[in-house]
């Protein structure tokens, strides 16, 4: 069932599918993923801040974000899945036992001058792009990165300030850069390094997806006996968003959380994909603008659609308005809670829970009460500085029709 309201639109998943059937994405393949994590120069776990006042104001239990802007000094999560999945592909390519070796391995001088040789290449709006680009020069490897059109310079040049890539922005929307950077690959003799999938490309997404389960992992471990009952999560392709459901559903098979899948209007590729009731992977078409660039995506990625289209509760699509109220409430907090910097891909998920806990029409939609303890994840800090101080401090956003 389909829900308008004032600036977003909700989507029920009236035929949920039971929490206890067998994952992919759990404890074991996460336990992988943190195990190298952990050997990485500048590994700790991203903090998760307890917003513990505004909860009470808003008459819950608690609400919980995992800040991701602190991680590895990439100000946003996709350098887990970019390094996890290029530590794979290395390990594939050299004849190497991932499970016996870690990231010290490949600081022999003969392992990085094999390295050296190995050519990777990505689309992306920045957050992976950077990702990939700090991973390639952790390895001693080189990357081309693509950029849709629409990117923010800024976000470009941190790409290839981050370590070993070139980065141009496009005149293609983002499936049109994948598609590009495919054919790159195929021609050159380079290695696609993405996040969405399509058939006979599938592993090496699934890899980067088991790369984010590192922040779950760690999320898990930080709420300690404290379970979450709602877990609101953000979606470009889906790649995050259905690798992180997967895990929570084998971590709290007795009591699953209720999820909501976040995306931009604009760029609503998963819930269109819903609606349309056939099961399938739908693609948007055209060139979207939405100031969430992380999650301007048109095609959700294969690998974890299965799990989104029957094990998320709720699937909204939220006008950039949404996650400027988000980004300002971050930075803004009630009380003694610690302030967020969290940019235009990171604050959605905020905004919209701040609206739904306003209105009790949504609180029960939502199946939200004094008992509900909410979790949010900030991907981003602000990758685009410009943006983030207009948007924070300055004119709020307005749509262009």
């Amino acid at each position: 069932m389909e829900y308008r309201f004032k600036d977003f639109s909700v989507l029920q998943n009236n035929s949920l599918t039971k929490a206890n059937q067998y994952v992919r994405f759990d404890k074991a393949v996460a336990a992988d993923a943190i195990r190298f994590h952990k050997t990485l120069p500048g590994y700790a776990p991203a903090p998760l801040v307890a917003l513990q006042e505004q909860a009470a104001a808003c008459r819950i239990k608690g609400i919980y974000c995992k800040d991701e802007s602190h991680r590895f000094g990439l100000n946003a999560f996709k350098g887990l899945g970019g390094s996890y999945a290029m530590f794979r592909i290395l390990c594939e390519k050299l004849g190497l036992d991932y499970k016996n070796i870690d990231y010290r391995y490949f600081q022999k001088e003969e392992v990085r001058k094999q390295c050296a040789k190995i050519h990777f290449v990505t689309a992306t709006d920045g957050n992976h792009g950077k990702g990939v680009s700090w991973a390639a020069k952790l390895f001693g490897c080189n990357a081309t990165v693509f950029m849709p059109k629409g990117s923010v310079e800024a976000r470009r040049v941190a790409i290839e300030e981050a370590g070993n890539a070139t980065a141009q922005i496009t005149e293609f929307n983002y499936d049109q850069a994948v598609e590009h950077s495919w054919e790159l690959a195929l021609k050159n003799g380079w290695i696609l390094i993405q996040d969405t999938a399509w058939d006979g490309y599938e592993q090496y997404p699934e890899w980067i997806i088991d790369g984010y389960l590192t922040l779950a992992s760690e999320t898990v471990e930080q709420l300690g006996l404290i379970i979450p009952t709602h877990v609101f999560l953000q979606a470009g392709v889906g790649a995050m968003a259905g690798g992180v459901l997967e895990f929570f559903h084998s971590c709290y098979r007795e009591t699953p959380p209720i999820v909501t899948v976040v995306e931009p209007v604009e760029a609503a590729c998963i819930y269109q994909s819903v609606k349309a009731g056939d099961g399938q992977i739908h693609t948007l078409e055209g060139n979207p603008s939405t100031i969430m660039a992380g999650l301007n995506c048109g095609t959700p990625c294969r690998v974890t659609w299965p799990a989104i289209r029957d094990k998320a509760a709720f699937f909204c699509a939220c006008d950039d308005t949404i996650t400027e109220e988000g980004m300002r409430a971050y930075a803004n907090p009630v009380g003694n809670d610690k302030a967020i910097v969290a940019g235009e891909s990171g604050a959605v998920t905020y905004g919209l829970v701040n609206r739904i806990l306003q209105d009790e029409t949504l609180r029960n939609l939502f199946n939200i009460n004094a008992d509900s303890v909410i979790l949010l994840i900030n991907t981003e800090g602000d990758t685009d500085p410009e943006g983030y101080q207009r948007i924070v401090y300055g004119i709020p956003h307005i749509k262009q029709n």
